[in-house]
């Protein structure tokens, strides 16, 4: 049974933390020969911020065209959606939060338009997961990227009881999260977890 993995790399350093905590997710995923992984790095996406204009609650569609037209299909088709960002200024990085805010064409498409975004059969079958890493030790240094990752996950139609996270903090330098004690054994364990999960409900 094909398992459809979507991996969002969301910060505009390549390569640093939190890539390679998704890359350690992906890993694990990817010994799963079902197991098909698209991996995006959002720097080199091409996806233009929300405009606001509101256009899609009328055209069921983005009046921008640049790569959400690729990113959109992709979105629903996916069994499994990861976003990965570091932390900024306590927020999701640019990158992501575009991500995020061009997602208000699922948003218009379920709650102003009242059509489905995935079918009937694949609801609750989804999963997604949140990977992040911040460079404060802070205990709250995550708090604000969590109500925007759901908003992003609500309106693609994965639950919030589905939804996975893993948050790295006190990882600043690019290559810290390799001396970090436990992030690379949590990340496979997730990938291993999350893969044998989406097994049992694509049988169901």
């Amino acid at each position: 049974m094909p398992i459809h993995v979507l991996a969002f790399a969301g910060s505009p350093r390549r390569h640093g933390n939190s890539e390679t905590l998704l890359d350690w997710v992906l890993s694990a995923m990817e010994e799963d020969p079902d197991v098909t992984i698209d991996k995006i790095a959002l720097s080199e996406a091409n996806i233009n911020p929300c405009r606001g204009c509101n256009a899609c609650e009328k055209l069921n569609k983005c009046v921008q065209r640049d790569g959400m037209d690729i990113y959109h299909d992709k979105i629903i088709a996916a069994d499994c959606i990861l976003i990965s960002s570091p932390v900024y200024c306590l927020g999701l990085c640019a990158q992501v939060k575009a991500l995020v805010d061009r997602a208000q064409v699922f948003r218009s498409r379920k709650y102003v338009l009242k059509l489905p975004v995935v079918p009937p059969e694949r609801k609750g079958k989804r999963l997604g997961i949140f990977l992040a890493t911040a460079g404060q030790s802070w205990d709250y240094v995550f708090d604000a990227t969590v109500p925007a990752i759901k908003c992003f996950y609500h309106v693609t139609d994965v639950r919030n009881a589905d939804i996975h996270y893993l948050m790295i903090n006190s990882v600043d330098e690019k290559g810290a999260i390799d001396h970090h004690p436990t992030a690379r054994v949590d990340a496979q364990a997730l990938g291993t977890m999350v893969i044998a999960e989406l097994k049992k409900r694509l049988a169901a």
